[in-house]
């Protein structure tokens, strides 16, 4: 057993495959070397490379997404620190980008391993999909020549309210912790079947990630028929990630107050072992730990 801020990391079950990947992380801090946008949603405490690397050690995962966090805006230092700490044989980058992020900006976020930027609507608490759409396309039409995709925080209404236009964006679309269902509403919510026909057209991969925040049951289990039809829907477009840290300032969308939020005490072991058994076989859970993050982030 492996404790990390308060949470403790359950042993894991079996042995993952070389290459595995987690796909969504986040790193905080130093705050005064990497301090926070003054407009953020929450205040985090510092989560560093070093607590990152043991986690990982424990998971037996070799590799990882460093998805920039939002209380940061579109300063990606923190972000390219990481990327630099572990390097590219190991990291890939996902970054957060605004009207002042230039050309040349993308062109040094690209060389350092970012491979797609993220729209974090959710966190802004956009909910009208017009106003999640312009963020969107705008940022899919400036990282479409570097070949990056677009990582999208949005709930599931919006997403499926969406799913026409970001079937023609020129990027492919990555969507984040289940697309944000409700787990106790089952596979037949609103908009999960179009979900599903955005994960099977290939055009979308999905994060099968953070169940936790779609699942009010300590087991999650209310979450595994919505996983398990998402990875028959098409395995090849499915990835997963702890979501290391566990932030959880959404739920305080704006309050200021300057109190350290601290992170949710998530059982990242538990979790492994779960996707484990959505999965179902060894090969499928290749595909989703090794080889659709080789291909998406371009390991």
């Amino acid at each position: 057993m492996t404790t990390l801020h308060g949470a403790a990391h359950s042993p894991v079950a079996f042995r993952a495959p070389p290459g595995s990947c987690d796909c969504h992380t986040h790193v905080f801090g130093p705050v005064g070397r990497f301090p926070y946008d003054t407009a953020r949603a929450y205040t985090p405490p510092d989560a560093s490379l070093v607590d990152l690397d043991r986690l990982h050690h424990h998971l037996g995962i070799e590799r990882v997404v460093i998805v920039h966090p939002s209380p940061y805006g579109a300063d990606n230092r923190v972000s390219v620190d990481a990327l630099v700490h572990f390097g590219l044989r190991r990291a890939r980058g996902v970054a957060v980008i605004s009207a002042a992020t230039t050309g040349a900006d993308l062109k040094a976020l690209d060389a350092a391993g970012m491979r797609g930027a993220r729209e974090n609507v959710e966190t802004a608490g956009i909910t009208d999909p017009a106003a999640a759409w312009a963020r969107l396309e705008t940022t899919a039409r400036r990282v479409a020549p570097l070949g990056w995709h677009v990582q999208i925080f949005a709930r599931l209404s919006v997403i499926a309210a969406l799913a026409d236009k970001l079937m023609a964006l020129p990027v492919p679309i990555v969507i984040d912790h289940f697309g944000r269902p409700d787990a106790a509403l089952g596979m037949g919510q609103p908009g999960f079947d179009v979900l599903r026909r955005l994960i099977g057209s290939g055009k979308a991969y999905i994060k099968i990630s953070a169940s936790y925040r779609i699942s009010k049951r300590a087991d999650h289990a209310d979450a595994t028929p919505l996983a398990q039809a998402l990875i028959a829907e098409n395995p090849d477009r499915v990835v997963w990630g702890t979501d290391w840290p566990h932030p959880g300032g959404a739920a305080r969308l704006g309050a200021l107050d300057g109190a350290i939020e601290p992170f949710l005490p998530i059982d990242d072991g538990a979790a492994l072992n779960r996707l484990s058994d959505w999965a179902g076989d060894a090969s499928t859970l290749q595909k989703i730990l090794v080889a659709n993050p080789a291909r998406l982030y371009g390991f």
